[in-house]
């Protein structure tokens, strides 16, 4: 059975095959025998592997939902794809529901599913390979503790296998552990119970974690999640300046996507070039032009865990293909390597990431279909937008994002359009930080630097000018006078690099690969270039209805 233990302000959700030995030892349980009400439920048919999956979804929603504070820790549930689990889903919801209306929840199961505190809850259920690389990593890292030694380790997966959530989860775990009372009953099947019990929290005795996030938006959105977390609060969430202005040293420092920590170039305010080579000096002893954000982390952890996906690189000041090639191999090599290869977010699989890469690149690529996959090129942007807004109603998080093709003239005049194709005018995101969830955003168009990192239900991504095709020699090519990213097309004197059209077209290409990889349920697609709708027409198969605006793979 499942069970809720909850008082005014705080709950426990657990699951045991005896509530009534269970509730003593919460009654014998300082941090739980404040709590005043039990609710139990009860399904003859739920099975263990029922009941383990009902307990790690109510703690998600609980966490996310904000109205109490949850109390569990995370000591180990994995996401298994048990016989008869969508039936059983279908049991949850209508459990949820009792719930809600007994005042447990205050918001609708849709509304919370779709909010960030969800989506990037430390909570989540691990799959199969991120339990056995968390596994893992638990006991080297306690190895080296204990022997004194210093450690790097490498998780590399593609969109969606959840690297960022097995950042957050390991951060959880960690502090958990660092904080829990090793005497305290667990219940037995919890996958990481070991690392509770006598002798490891005393290595973790002061043990100074961080977790260190480079694009503002995602480090916001975690932040929040943070704040809202048991165990977890405020000041464990960093950019990579905050690392290397810190006057303390890290025991670990977990960098989540690890691409796009920087090098030395033009930074994005001359405030920041102050301070990246200030920082530089401090730490090196002089401003060494060939140190990196990465030499940052190393120089001021232990211990480091790097989150990393090599082909989303999308501007000339990430870290180079080259560095994060050399950090891989002397993983797989000297320290310890994982890849995850599971897909979370896609509907469509991990061969629908390399689909979408394929095309992108101009590879040779076998058109296929994704069923139960929405997979959609428009010929009109209008019925795109139109499409995008009836998924929004529907299933809620369905965004238009782009590359930046088009002049961002709204900053500067909120009422003025940026983007205007055949009639439609569309104007950039209103706010950096947050905006997928921020009102009006559902008319508005997401830029890779709002959505790397997020989920979205429905996708409409719009491909400007910058990326063209060209029938006569096959290839696809950029057009640098329509790309308005500054910073993503300049060149880098401090350290005499120039980068050609082709450097270009690869950073280009990743960022719509990125843009194309974020719908859980289906991508829509507009091409702004003709040649190129028609070169992107080979690989999705033409509707039989011209009214819904344009080609589909699949329905």
């Amino acid at each position: 059975m499942v069970y809720t233990l909850n008082g005014a302000q705080e709950i426990y959700v657990g699951e045991t095959l005896n509530a009534a030995v269970r509730m003593r030892q919460h009654l014998e349980s300082a941090e739980k025998r404040h709590l005043q009400a039990v609710r139990i439920v009860i399904d003859e048919t739920f099975n263990k592997s029922a009941c383990l999956d009902l307990e790690s979804y109510l703690i998600r929603l609980f966490a996310a939902d904000t109205r109490f504070k949850v109390l569990n820790r995370n000591e180990g549930i994995t996401d298994s794809d048990y016989y008869d689990r969508d039936r059983y889903r279908d049991a949850f919801e209508r459990i949820f529901e009792e719930l809600r209306t007994q005042g447990m929840f205050t918001r609708s199961l849709p509304d919370i599913e779709n909010s960030d505190l969800f989506k990037l809850s430390p909570f989540k259920a691990l799959n199969q390979d991120q339990a056995v690389a968390v596994e893992d990593i638990l006991e080297g890292l306690f190895a080296d503790l204990a022997e004194g030694n210093r450690s790097s380790i490498v998780i590399q997966g593609e969109p969606g296998t959840g690297k960022t959530i097995v950042g957050i989860f390991l951060t959880k775990l960690l502090r958990d552990i660092q904080y829990s009372n090793p005497h305290e009953k667990l219940d037995s099947e919890s996958l990481f119970s070991e690392f509770f019990a006598e002798g490891y929290p005393e290595m973790l005795r002061d043990f100074k974690i961080g977790l260190v996030v480079p694009q503002q938006s995602l480090r916001k959105s975690i932040d929040k999640v943070f704040r809202r977390t048991p165990a977890l609060g405020k000041g464990l969430v960093y950019s990579p300046f905050d690392i290397g202005e810190s006057q303390e040293h890290f025991d670990l420092l977990i960098v989540d996507e690890t691409h796009r920590l920087s090098q030395r170039a033009n930074q994005p305010s001359g405030p920041l070039n102050r301070k990246f080579a200030a920082i530089t000096e401090r730490l090196f002893g002089r401003d060494d032009l060939s140190k990196t954000q990465l030499d940052w982390i190393r120089a001021k952890s232990t211990h480091q865990l790097f989150l990393l996906d090599t082909s989303q690189s999308v501007r000339p000041a990430d870290l180079p293909t080259r560095v994060l090639d050399q950090l891989v191999d002397e993983a797989r090599r000297h320290w310890r390597y994982y890849p995850l290869s599971s897909q979370m977010r896609v509907l469509a699989g991990s061969d629908y990431i390399d689909y979408v890469r394929g095309i992108l690149t101009g590879a040779e690529v076998n058109p296929t279909r994704f069923p139960g996959y929405d997979l959609r090129l428009f010929d009109d942007l209008g019925r795109m937008r139109d499409e995008i807004r009836r998924r929004d109603a529907e299933y809620g998080l369905s965004r238009l994002v782009a590359g930046y093709a088009w002049p961002w003239r709204s900053k500067a005049a909120p009422t003025a359009f940026d983007i205007e194709v055949d009639g439609c005018r569309l104007r950039w995101n209103s706010v950096p930080v947050d905006w997928i969830n921020s009102p009006g955003s559902v008319d508005e168009v997401g830029s890779i630097h709002t959505v790397q990192g997020y989920d979205l239900n429905y996708a409409g991504v719009i491909i400007g000018p910058d990326l063209r095709y060209d029938p006569r020699s096959g290839r696809l090519f950029v057009d640098r006078d329509s790309y308005h990213d500054k910073k993503g097309k300049e060149n880098n004197p401090t350290l005499g690099l120039v980068f050609s059209d082709d450097d270009l077209l690869r950073f280009i290409a990743n960022i719509y690969a990125v843009l194309m990889t974020r719908g859980v349920r289906g991508t829509y697609v507009y091409a702004d270039d003709p040649e190129l709708r028609a070169y992107l027409g080979r690989f999705l198969t033409p509707i039989d209805d011209p009214r819904d605006g344009g080609y589909r793979s699949t329905m």
